[in-house]
């Protein structure tokens, strides 16, 4: 492979033969390079390999030892070094923002190796051991060997486990878990998984109906074979992970929460606001701007109160929403189907806002049962370009008690469109772009084009019914209060409880989203500060290009340059909105000389 000989280079020798590079070899490099970095990563997914058509990947999952990791650093950091070996300003305007995407995402990856993140392998919604629920997505089942591949990789499953757990182990030893005040009812999305009948597990579910290209004698061969592997390798695996939970890891789980009581947390919080954030920004200057945005959106809220003719105070509307039964959906068929009319309304608005839009379609699906409980309340999963799925917005049907219908138009136009699946779909046609660049995701992008997209349906009529105006604003306030409360968290010594009762005294949100949300954010540091400050980005680029353009801002035109290089960093983002005004500027004064 091309990218196990240039490891072999040494620095000198690399060094020697790129100052002998004409300038527009340059980029022929890069792209090469590219390429080596993508297969180097797919060599370390097998799953991901195997369906790229490499046969001895089949059968294995990824390696998650200690060991691997090590090699993993090393590997790593001989990539960094070619990549700055290399002359960026001989480099093409993207060609630079590809590669300064580059460098970060290798240096980022090497931070998470030192941080060790490798050994709390779970968040309070989430864990390697539903990963391994879905392996069967990776597969086009066609033939009797496709199902052949999918049994031999059921059959790694304990291996995977078992390394998981060494991992966790060494977690425990120096303090680094995740905080036992939000694993209450974790066990609960382990058991799911549990079942005496292998031929009723998630992983059987690909055996139950087979294609009729295959023979019945086969059919059968294969259902044995599988419900064998389930029942003796598998399920028992996740009885002996369950047992582990219960009788080693929750006892030893830190009793705080702050990032700042990790191992070096505080260097380690401040590493995952850069990535997540791609800003330099303290925890303190975040809380700042959380509190000013909370502070304005308090002022918007209780605007719209004074509109429905609600007599009594904040607290009091606050439980009335919570409470009252004309809120919530009946039956998850009618909150799905609102969900889905929603997502057609705002698909039949598109055009009025954007130039260019995506050829992938999406559905609107609810969350798996088996995570549902500990899940958040909606979702995007995105899907391969070349895949045979659509994108998917997943809605929580689970407790439809708490699950408002104020918040759903918020929810969906963020989750669906004009949010997640239209920037991700778009981002994966951008094939003049490396093929990295395609399936990056940056939190601070694309969690901040959702929260814009919510806004962006007052322009598009949404939001007519003043509670479900009121629902946009709490989900605003609920991204404001993730700045206060993640940073208070992790940096400022609060307690959860406390978390807890700022965002419930500010929100709409029911007492169930809200416990689910702070224990989100205890377990997963810094990942929801990258909503608001996102959105805050945008919303300030268009200003900007609004008020420099006058009456020859093109809202379309707008969204398209905002789209138009994938997920980028927020500074690479200002950076093409200012060449955009530019453009336009030029443009203009083209048409009128």
């Amino acid at each position: 492979m091309k990218f196990t000989k240039k490891l072999m280079i040494s620095g000198a020798l690399l060094a020697s033969s790129l100052s002998a590079l004409a300038g527009e070899d340059y980029s022929q490099w890069l792209n090469d390079f590219f390429q080596d970095v993508q297969e180097y990563r797919q060599s370390q997914n097998p799953v991901w390999a195997a369906r790229e058509g490499d046969e001895s990947a089949k059968g294995k999952l990824r390696d998650v030892s200690p060991e691997a990791y090590a090699k993993r650093k090393d590997a790593l950091l001989k990539l960094i070094d070619e990549l700055e070996s290399i002359k960026r300003e001989h480099l093409l305007a993207d060609e630079q923002i590809s590669y300064d995407m580059m460098m970060t995402q290798l240096k980022q990856e090497v931070a998470e190796i030192d941080y060790k993140t490798y050994e709390m392998p779970l968040t309070a919604e989430y864990g390697f051991h539903a990963q391994t629920t879905n392996l069967s997505n990776a597969f086009r089942f066609r033939t009797a060997e496709d199902y052949k591949d999918y049994i031999a990789l059921l059959g790694a499953i304990p291996t995977f486990f078992e390394q998981n757990v060494s991992n966790m182990r060494a977690g425990m030893e120096r303090g680094f878990t995740v905080p036992r005040a939000v694993l209450d009812g974790y066990s609960d999305s382990i058991k799911v998984y549990i079942k005496e009948d292998p031929t009723e597990t998630v992983w059987y579910r690909p055996f139950k109906s087979l294609p009729e290209s295959i023979s019945a004698e086969d059919k059968e061969a294969l259902q044995q074979e599988a419900a064998e592997v389930i029942a003796s390798s598998v399920v028992p695996q996740y009885q002996a992970y369950l047992t582990f939970f219960e009788q080693e890891y929750l006892p030893a789980a830190k009793k705080t929460i702050a990032a700042y009581d990790y191992p070096d947390g505080e260097a380690f919080y401040q590493n995952q606001i850069k990535h997540y954030t791609t800003l330099d920004l303290t925890p303190d200057e975040i809380h700042e701007i959380g509190l000013k945005e909370v502070a304005r959106i308090r002022k918007e809220m209780e605007q719209v109160i004074e509109t429905t003719g609600f007599e009594g105070s904040f607290d009091e509307f606050l439980h009335f929403l919570r409470t009252d039964e004309q809120f919530y959906a009946k039956t998850p068929e009618e909150l799905l189907k609102e969900a889905a009319y929603m997502s057609k309304k705002m698909d039949h608005q598109l055009p009025k806002f954007f130039g260019k839009l995506p050829r992938q379609p999406y559905g609107v699906v609810p969350v798996p049962e088996e995570i549902a409980p500990k899940y958040t309340t909606g979702r995007y999963s995105g899907a391969p370009i070349d895949s045979d799925r659509a994108g998917e917005y997943w809605v929580n049907t689970y407790a439809l008690e708490k699950r408002p219908l104020y918040n759903l138009e918020a929810l969906t136009l963020h989750e669906a469109v004009p949010g997640h699946h239209l920037q991700t779909a778009l981002a994966q046609e951008l094939t003049d772009l490396p093929k990295f660049r395609q399936n990056t995701y940056i939190s601070a992008f694309g969690e901040g084009w959702g929260l814009y997209s919510e806004k962006l349906g007052l322009e598009a009529g949404f939001y007519e019914d003043p509670y479900s105006n009121f629902g946009r604003l709490t989900y605003e306030m609920w991204r404001a209060m993730r700045l206060v409360v993640d940073t208070g968290m992790h940096a400022k010594g609060w307690s959860r409880e406390k978390a807890i009762n700022m965002m419930a005294s500010n929100t709409a949100l029911s007492t169930h989203n809200v416990r689910t949300e702070i224990d989100r954010y205890i377990s997963w540091p810094a990942q929801a500060l990258s909503y608001k400050l996102g959105e805050l980005k945008i919303l300030e680029l268009r200003e900007k290009a609004e008020k420099e353009l006058g009456e020859d801002f093109d809202i379309r035109k707008f969204h398209d340059a905002v789209l138009s290089n994938g997920s980028i960093p927020l500074s690479v983002l200002e950076d093409q909105i200012n060449q955009f005004i530019s453009q336009e500027k030029q443009s203009v004064m083209e048409k009128n000389s």
